[in-house]
Protein backbone atom coordinates (compact mmCIF):
# COMPACT_ATOMS: atom_id res chain seq x y z
CA UNK A 1 0.00 0.00 0.00
CA UNK A 2 1.33 3.69 -0.32
CA UNK A 3 0.15 6.98 1.35
CA UNK A 4 0.79 9.79 -0.85
CA UNK A 5 1.91 13.36 0.34
CA UNK A 6 2.68 14.94 -2.50
CA UNK A 7 2.29 18.98 -2.04
CA UNK A 8 -0.21 20.99 -3.99
CA UNK A 9 1.71 22.71 -7.64
CA UNK A 10 0.81 25.94 -5.84
CA UNK A 11 2.53 25.46 -2.82
CA UNK A 12 5.55 24.00 -4.49
CA UNK A 13 5.71 27.39 -7.10
CA UNK A 14 5.37 29.57 -3.69
CA UNK A 15 8.04 27.86 -1.92
CA UNK A 16 10.16 27.82 -5.13
CA UNK A 17 9.77 31.65 -5.44
CA UNK A 18 10.57 32.32 -2.28
CA UNK A 19 14.34 29.86 -2.23
CA UNK A 20 15.43 31.82 -5.08
CA UNK A 21 14.91 35.27 -3.02
CA UNK A 22 16.31 34.24 -0.38
CA UNK A 23 19.33 32.03 -0.97
CA UNK A 24 20.93 31.14 2.78
CA UNK A 25 24.46 31.97 3.57
CA UNK A 26 26.63 28.86 3.47
CA UNK A 27 27.21 28.64 6.73
CA UNK A 28 23.24 28.39 7.57
CA UNK A 29 23.33 25.62 4.99
CA UNK A 30 25.82 23.67 7.12
CA UNK A 31 23.75 24.69 10.58
CA UNK A 32 20.73 23.14 8.83
CA UNK A 33 22.27 20.40 7.97
CA UNK A 34 24.00 19.32 10.85
CA UNK A 35 20.58 20.13 13.24
CA UNK A 36 19.10 18.27 10.82
CA UNK A 37 21.89 14.68 11.08
CA UNK A 38 21.54 15.45 15.17
CA UNK A 39 17.40 15.20 15.05
CA UNK A 40 17.33 12.19 12.97
CA UNK A 41 20.29 10.35 15.28
CA UNK A 42 18.22 11.42 18.26
CA UNK A 43 15.21 9.11 17.07
CA UNK A 44 16.24 5.49 18.42
CA UNK A 45 15.18 3.14 15.32
CA UNK A 46 17.16 0.39 17.29
CA UNK A 47 16.21 -2.97 16.49
CA UNK A 48 14.59 -4.89 17.78
CA UNK A 49 11.00 -3.89 17.42
CA UNK A 50 11.27 -0.81 16.16
CA UNK A 51 8.99 2.00 15.75
CA UNK A 52 9.06 4.28 12.64
CA UNK A 53 6.30 6.39 13.16
CA UNK A 54 8.80 9.28 14.44
CA UNK A 55 11.60 8.56 11.61
CA UNK A 56 8.37 8.47 9.28
CA UNK A 57 7.68 11.88 10.28
CA UNK A 58 11.10 13.69 10.29
CA UNK A 59 11.73 12.43 6.33
CA UNK A 60 8.19 14.02 5.87
CA UNK A 61 8.82 17.51 7.25
CA UNK A 62 12.47 17.24 5.00
CA UNK A 63 10.61 16.64 2.09
CA UNK A 64 8.20 19.44 2.83
CA UNK A 65 11.13 21.45 3.48
CA UNK A 66 12.63 20.61 -0.30
CA UNK A 67 9.18 21.19 -1.62
CA UNK A 68 9.42 17.57 -3.10
CA UNK A 69 6.65 14.33 -3.19
CA UNK A 70 7.04 11.43 -0.54
CA UNK A 71 5.39 8.06 -0.62
CA UNK A 72 5.30 5.74 1.89
CA UNK A 73 5.30 1.97 0.95
CA UNK A 74 4.18 -0.69 3.07
CA UNK A 75 5.10 -4.47 1.97
CA UNK A 76 4.60 -5.31 5.45
CA UNK A 77 2.86 -3.61 8.46
CA UNK A 78 5.04 -1.19 10.83
CA UNK A 79 7.59 -1.66 7.93
CA UNK A 80 7.64 1.52 6.32
CA UNK A 81 9.77 2.44 3.04
CA UNK A 82 9.81 6.04 2.62
CA UNK A 83 10.37 7.11 -0.91
CA UNK A 84 10.88 10.70 -1.54
CA UNK A 85 11.33 12.01 -5.23
CA UNK A 86 13.25 14.66 -7.81
CA UNK A 87 11.47 13.89 -10.68
CA UNK A 88 13.93 14.97 -13.84
CA UNK A 89 13.86 16.73 -17.15
CA UNK A 90 13.55 13.62 -18.58
CA UNK A 91 11.53 11.22 -16.48
CA UNK A 92 11.37 8.22 -18.70
CA UNK A 93 15.49 7.79 -18.56
CA UNK A 94 15.92 5.51 -15.88
CA UNK A 95 16.02 6.78 -12.05
CA UNK A 96 18.70 7.26 -9.43
CA UNK A 97 18.22 5.54 -6.33
CA UNK A 98 19.93 7.25 -2.93
CA UNK A 99 19.13 4.51 -0.30
CA UNK A 100 19.70 4.60 3.23
CA UNK A 101 17.99 2.29 5.95
CA UNK A 102 16.54 4.20 9.52
CA UNK A 103 17.07 1.15 11.59
CA UNK A 104 20.27 0.54 14.15
CA UNK A 105 21.81 -1.98 15.83
CA UNK A 106 21.45 -2.18 19.60
CA UNK A 107 23.48 -0.29 22.50
CA UNK A 108 25.01 -0.71 25.83
CA UNK A 109 24.54 2.21 27.16
CA UNK A 110 27.01 1.89 30.36
CA UNK A 111 29.76 1.71 27.74
CA UNK A 112 29.01 4.92 26.11
CA UNK A 113 30.76 8.02 27.00
CA UNK A 114 27.67 10.34 26.39
CA UNK A 115 24.04 8.93 26.29
CA UNK A 116 23.88 6.94 22.67
CA UNK A 117 20.80 8.91 21.31
CA UNK A 118 21.66 12.59 22.80
CA UNK A 119 24.16 13.23 19.54
CA UNK A 120 26.21 14.82 21.76
CA UNK A 121 28.72 17.27 19.83
CA UNK A 122 32.34 17.40 21.96
CA UNK A 123 34.92 19.92 21.80
CA UNK A 124 35.99 18.31 18.69
CA UNK A 125 33.45 18.32 17.04
CA UNK A 126 32.68 14.55 17.18
CA UNK A 127 28.90 13.74 17.18
CA UNK A 128 28.08 10.83 19.39
CA UNK A 129 25.23 8.49 18.70
CA UNK A 130 24.41 5.21 17.26
CA UNK A 131 23.69 5.48 13.29
CA UNK A 132 26.73 8.36 13.69
CA UNK A 133 28.18 6.27 10.81
CA UNK A 134 26.07 3.48 9.95
CA UNK A 135 23.88 4.39 8.43
CA UNK A 136 21.72 8.40 8.97
CA UNK A 137 24.89 9.75 8.46
CA UNK A 138 24.80 9.18 4.62
CA UNK A 139 20.60 9.30 4.37
CA UNK A 140 21.14 12.92 5.45
CA UNK A 141 23.85 13.87 3.56
CA UNK A 142 21.16 13.17 0.73
CA UNK A 143 19.07 14.98 1.68
CA UNK A 144 21.26 18.03 2.32
CA UNK A 145 22.98 18.09 -1.05
CA UNK A 146 19.52 17.65 -2.84
CA UNK A 147 18.89 21.34 -0.86
CA UNK A 148 21.92 22.50 -1.86
CA UNK A 149 21.32 21.48 -5.81
CA UNK A 150 17.49 22.80 -5.29
CA UNK A 151 18.41 26.33 -3.96
CA UNK A 152 20.98 26.48 -7.04
CA UNK A 153 18.22 26.36 -9.09
CA UNK A 154 19.85 22.56 -10.54
CA UNK A 155 17.46 20.41 -12.41
CA UNK A 156 18.87 17.15 -13.71
CA UNK A 157 18.18 14.52 -16.47
CA UNK A 158 17.36 11.60 -14.35
CA UNK A 159 14.55 11.16 -11.76
CA UNK A 160 16.09 11.09 -8.23
CA UNK A 161 14.74 8.74 -5.58
CA UNK A 162 15.99 8.95 -2.25
CA UNK A 163 15.18 5.67 -0.24
CA UNK A 164 14.67 5.34 3.36
CA UNK A 165 14.30 1.40 3.95
CA UNK A 166 13.26 -0.23 7.72
CA UNK A 167 14.83 -3.50 9.10
CA UNK A 168 18.65 -3.60 7.59
CA UNK A 169 20.15 -4.32 10.60
CA UNK A 170 18.53 -7.81 10.35
CA UNK A 171 19.09 -8.56 7.19
CA UNK A 172 16.03 -6.65 5.25
CA UNK A 173 13.77 -9.31 5.34
CA UNK A 174 10.59 -7.18 5.50
CA UNK A 175 12.37 -4.02 3.97
CA UNK A 176 14.59 -4.01 1.02
CA UNK A 177 14.51 -7.77 0.53
CA UNK A 178 10.83 -7.76 -0.66
CA UNK A 179 10.44 -4.59 -1.61
CA UNK A 180 12.17 -4.60 -5.19
CA UNK A 181 10.21 -7.56 -6.24
CA UNK A 182 6.83 -5.41 -5.81
CA UNK A 183 5.43 -3.50 -8.99
CA UNK A 184 5.74 -0.17 -6.52
CA UNK A 185 9.31 -0.77 -6.87
CA UNK A 186 9.64 -1.80 -10.72
CA UNK A 187 7.54 2.11 -11.12
CA UNK A 188 10.92 3.85 -10.11
CA UNK A 189 12.00 2.36 -13.39
CA UNK A 190 15.86 2.53 -11.56
CA UNK A 191 18.95 2.44 -13.82
CA UNK A 192 21.62 2.98 -11.15
CA UNK A 193 22.06 2.69 -7.14
CA UNK A 194 23.61 4.30 -4.56
CA UNK A 195 24.02 2.64 -0.62
CA UNK A 196 26.29 2.66 1.71
CA UNK A 197 29.79 1.80 2.69
CA UNK A 198 32.21 2.49 5.87
CA UNK A 199 34.04 4.88 7.43
CA UNK A 200 38.02 4.87 6.16
CA UNK A 201 40.79 5.73 8.58
CA UNK A 202 42.98 7.01 5.63
CA UNK A 203 42.81 10.00 3.36
CA UNK A 204 41.52 6.99 0.93
CA UNK A 205 37.16 6.45 0.99
CA UNK A 206 36.37 2.99 0.17
CA UNK A 207 33.79 2.21 -2.35
CA UNK A 208 32.11 -1.48 -2.99
CA UNK A 209 30.82 -2.96 -6.56
CA UNK A 210 29.60 -5.51 -4.86
CA UNK A 211 29.13 -8.12 -1.83
CA UNK A 212 29.93 -11.93 -0.67
CA UNK A 213 27.25 -14.36 -0.83
CA UNK A 214 25.77 -13.88 3.09
CA UNK A 215 25.11 -18.04 4.27
CA UNK A 216 24.12 -18.21 8.28
CA UNK A 217 23.80 -21.91 9.01
CA UNK A 218 22.83 -24.50 11.44
CA UNK A 219 24.34 -27.71 12.04
CA UNK A 220 22.70 -30.65 13.71
CA UNK A 221 24.71 -33.21 15.24
CA UNK A 222 22.34 -35.84 17.16
CA UNK A 223 23.96 -39.03 18.62
CA UNK A 224 23.69 -41.57 21.16
CA UNK A 225 22.55 -40.06 24.71
CA UNK A 226 23.15 -41.50 28.03
CA UNK A 227 25.07 -41.22 31.30
CA UNK A 228 27.86 -38.45 31.39
CA UNK A 229 30.32 -41.46 32.82
CA UNK A 230 29.75 -43.70 29.67
CA UNK A 231 31.97 -43.86 26.90
CA UNK A 232 29.39 -44.49 24.51
CA UNK A 233 30.47 -44.53 20.55
CA UNK A 234 28.17 -41.72 18.05
CA UNK A 235 27.98 -39.30 20.71
CA UNK A 236 27.26 -35.61 19.69
CA UNK A 237 29.78 -34.07 20.59
CA UNK A 238 32.63 -36.49 18.73
CA UNK A 239 30.31 -35.58 15.73
CA UNK A 240 30.27 -31.78 16.28
CA UNK A 241 34.26 -31.92 17.10
CA UNK A 242 34.82 -32.93 13.70
CA UNK A 243 32.34 -30.53 12.20
CA UNK A 244 33.86 -27.65 14.27
CA UNK A 245 37.38 -28.66 13.58
CA UNK A 246 36.55 -28.68 9.60
CA UNK A 247 34.69 -25.12 9.53
CA UNK A 248 37.69 -23.77 11.97
CA UNK A 249 40.88 -25.38 9.43
CA UNK A 250 38.96 -23.71 6.75
CA UNK A 251 39.17 -20.28 8.56
CA UNK A 252 42.47 -20.47 9.57
CA UNK A 253 43.37 -20.83 5.43
CA UNK A 254 41.62 -18.22 4.64
CA UNK A 255 42.54 -16.11 7.55
CA UNK A 256 46.62 -16.43 6.40
CA UNK A 257 45.57 -15.24 2.74
CA UNK A 258 45.25 -12.31 4.58
CA UNK A 259 48.85 -11.58 5.33
CA UNK A 260 49.14 -10.62 2.05
CA UNK A 261 48.40 -6.67 2.43
CA UNK A 262 46.98 -6.49 -1.19
CA UNK A 263 44.43 -9.18 0.10
CA UNK A 264 41.28 -7.54 1.78
CA UNK A 265 38.64 -9.18 3.71
CA UNK A 266 36.41 -8.77 1.38
CA UNK A 267 38.55 -11.21 -1.14
CA UNK A 268 38.21 -14.39 1.62
CA UNK A 269 35.79 -16.29 2.52
CA UNK A 270 34.85 -15.77 6.34
CA UNK A 271 33.49 -18.21 8.61
CA UNK A 272 32.65 -17.75 12.20
CA UNK A 273 31.19 -19.80 14.87
CA UNK A 274 28.59 -18.09 16.26
CA UNK A 275 26.52 -20.36 18.04
CA UNK A 276 26.50 -23.22 20.31
CA UNK A 277 23.32 -25.00 21.69
CA UNK A 278 22.39 -28.35 23.46
CA UNK A 279 22.69 -30.26 26.81
CA UNK A 280 20.19 -30.30 29.42
CA UNK A 281 22.82 -30.99 32.45
CA UNK A 282 26.90 -31.88 33.16
CA UNK A 283 26.24 -35.33 33.81
CA UNK A 284 23.75 -36.44 30.77
CA UNK A 285 24.91 -36.66 27.27
CA UNK A 286 23.05 -35.10 24.97
CA UNK A 287 21.25 -36.21 22.19
CA UNK A 288 21.95 -33.62 19.85
CA UNK A 289 24.49 -30.83 19.88
CA UNK A 290 23.91 -27.69 17.47
CA UNK A 291 25.91 -25.11 16.06
CA UNK A 292 26.22 -22.01 13.92
CA UNK A 293 28.35 -20.84 11.57
CA UNK A 294 28.26 -17.20 10.15
CA UNK A 295 29.73 -17.40 6.29
CA UNK A 296 30.30 -14.75 3.80
CA UNK A 297 31.45 -16.50 0.59
CA UNK A 298 33.70 -14.85 -1.60
CA UNK A 299 32.90 -13.30 -5.24
CA UNK A 300 35.54 -15.40 -6.40
CA UNK A 301 34.30 -18.96 -5.11
CA UNK A 302 32.16 -21.43 -7.14
CA UNK A 303 29.45 -21.32 -4.15
CA UNK A 304 28.00 -24.97 -5.41
CA UNK A 305 31.58 -26.82 -5.21
CA UNK A 306 31.70 -24.61 -1.33
CA UNK A 307 28.30 -26.86 -0.67
CA UNK A 308 29.42 -30.03 -1.35
CA UNK A 309 32.30 -29.59 0.46
CA UNK A 310 30.07 -28.00 3.27
CA UNK A 311 27.77 -31.64 2.56
CA UNK A 312 31.02 -33.41 2.72
CA UNK A 313 32.46 -32.53 6.04
CA UNK A 314 28.97 -32.92 7.75
CA UNK A 315 29.14 -37.12 5.99
CA UNK A 316 32.62 -37.46 7.46
CA UNK A 317 31.09 -36.23 10.74
CA UNK A 318 28.68 -38.68 11.26
CA UNK A 319 25.41 -40.44 10.85
CA UNK A 320 21.97 -38.20 10.43
CA UNK A 321 24.30 -34.77 10.71
CA UNK A 322 22.71 -32.50 8.75
CA UNK A 323 22.53 -29.06 7.73
CA UNK A 324 19.63 -26.29 7.76
CA UNK A 325 20.04 -22.67 6.63
CA UNK A 326 18.72 -19.53 7.88
CA UNK A 327 20.22 -17.56 5.35
CA UNK A 328 21.47 -18.67 1.83
CA UNK A 329 21.79 -15.94 -0.35
CA UNK A 330 22.54 -16.59 -3.74
CA UNK A 331 25.57 -14.79 -5.65
CA UNK A 332 24.81 -12.05 -7.07
CA UNK A 333 26.69 -10.33 -10.08
CA UNK A 334 28.93 -7.47 -9.23
CA UNK A 335 28.61 -3.84 -10.43
CA UNK A 336 30.65 -2.99 -13.45
CA UNK A 337 33.70 -0.50 -12.42
CA UNK A 338 34.75 0.11 -15.93
CA UNK A 339 33.77 2.16 -19.45
CA UNK A 340 30.87 -0.31 -19.79
CA UNK A 341 28.88 1.50 -17.44
CA UNK A 342 28.20 5.08 -17.99
CA UNK A 343 27.13 5.71 -13.72
CA UNK A 344 30.46 4.65 -13.50
CA UNK A 345 32.20 6.59 -15.59
CA UNK A 346 30.52 9.53 -14.27
CA UNK A 347 30.99 8.74 -11.22
CA UNK A 348 34.93 8.60 -11.15
CA UNK A 349 35.15 12.07 -12.97
CA UNK A 350 33.08 13.78 -10.24
CA UNK A 351 35.31 11.69 -7.25
CA UNK A 352 38.67 12.65 -9.45
CA UNK A 353 37.67 15.85 -9.59
CA UNK A 354 36.73 16.26 -6.02
CA UNK A 355 40.11 14.20 -5.10
CA UNK A 356 38.60 12.06 -3.60
CA UNK A 357 40.61 9.19 -4.42
CA UNK A 358 38.83 5.66 -3.81
CA UNK A 359 39.79 2.35 -2.82
CA UNK A 360 37.60 0.21 -4.60
CA UNK A 361 36.87 -3.53 -3.61
CA UNK A 362 33.98 -5.96 -2.12
CA UNK A 363 32.37 -5.05 0.63
CA UNK A 364 33.31 -7.44 3.53
CA UNK A 365 29.41 -7.28 5.33
CA UNK A 366 26.34 -7.31 4.00
CA UNK A 367 24.12 -4.13 2.99
CA UNK A 368 21.00 -4.01 0.62
CA UNK A 369 22.79 -3.44 -2.12
CA UNK A 370 22.61 -7.24 -3.28
CA UNK A 371 19.48 -6.92 -3.17
CA UNK A 372 19.37 -3.86 -5.73
CA UNK A 373 21.49 -5.78 -7.87
CA UNK A 374 19.98 -9.00 -7.38
CA UNK A 375 17.28 -7.29 -9.85
CA UNK A 376 19.46 -6.41 -12.47
CA UNK A 377 20.28 -2.54 -10.86
CA UNK A 378 24.04 -1.74 -11.26
CA UNK A 379 24.86 -0.27 -7.22
CA UNK A 380 27.67 1.13 -5.92
CA UNK A 381 28.32 1.20 -2.08
CA UNK A 382 29.69 4.62 -0.65
CA UNK A 383 30.02 6.22 2.47
CA UNK A 384 31.66 10.12 2.32
CA UNK A 385 33.78 9.17 5.85
CA UNK A 386 37.63 9.47 5.13
CA UNK A 387 40.09 10.24 8.19
CA UNK A 388 37.80 8.34 10.64
CA UNK A 389 37.96 5.27 12.70
CA UNK A 390 35.57 2.49 11.54
CA UNK A 391 33.03 2.77 14.45
CA UNK A 392 29.85 0.70 13.06
CA UNK A 393 28.15 -1.39 15.87
CA UNK A 394 30.40 -0.32 17.99
CA UNK A 395 30.49 1.35 21.18
CA UNK A 396 30.74 5.30 21.05
CA UNK A 397 30.17 5.53 17.60
CA UNK A 398 30.77 9.06 16.28
CA UNK A 399 31.56 10.82 13.55
CA UNK A 400 32.62 14.24 13.05
CA UNK A 401 30.52 17.30 11.81
CA UNK A 402 33.39 18.73 9.49
CA UNK A 403 33.12 15.18 8.47
CA UNK A 404 30.09 15.33 7.82
CA UNK A 405 29.93 18.36 6.18
CA UNK A 406 32.41 17.41 3.52
CA UNK A 407 30.63 14.22 3.19
CA UNK A 408 27.50 16.90 2.03
CA UNK A 409 29.99 18.58 -0.62
CA UNK A 410 31.25 15.61 -1.87
CA UNK A 411 27.13 14.38 -2.88
CA UNK A 412 26.90 17.62 -4.48
CA UNK A 413 29.07 16.95 -6.62
CA UNK A 414 28.29 13.06 -7.29
CA UNK A 415 24.29 12.95 -7.21
CA UNK A 416 24.67 15.69 -10.38
CA UNK A 417 27.01 13.89 -12.25
CA UNK A 418 25.15 10.40 -12.10
CA UNK A 419 21.68 11.85 -12.54
CA UNK A 420 22.93 13.52 -15.77
CA UNK A 421 24.51 10.27 -17.09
Amino acid sequence: MTVDFTASDAAIRSAGHAMSSLYPKQSQLEATAVENFCEYLRIPTVQPNVNYDDCVAFLQKQAKSLDLPLKVYHVHPDKPIVIITWEGLKPSLPAILLNSHMDVVPVFADQWTYPPFSAHMDEKGNIYARGSQDMKCVGIQYLEAIRRLKLKGQCFNRTIHLSFVPDEEIGGVLGMREFVHTKDFQALNLGFALDEGVASPTNDFFLYNGERSLWHLWIYCPGNPGHGSLMLDNTAGEKIRIVIDKFMDFRAKEKAKLKDPKVKLGDVTSVNLTQLQGGIQTNVIPDQLVVAFDIRIAVTVDEKKFEDMVMGWCKEAGDDVHVKFEQKNEKIETTKVDSTNPFWVEFKKASDKLGVNLDIGIFPGATDSRFVRSVGIPAIGFSPMNNTPILLHDHNEYLNKDVFLRGVEIYTELIPAVANA
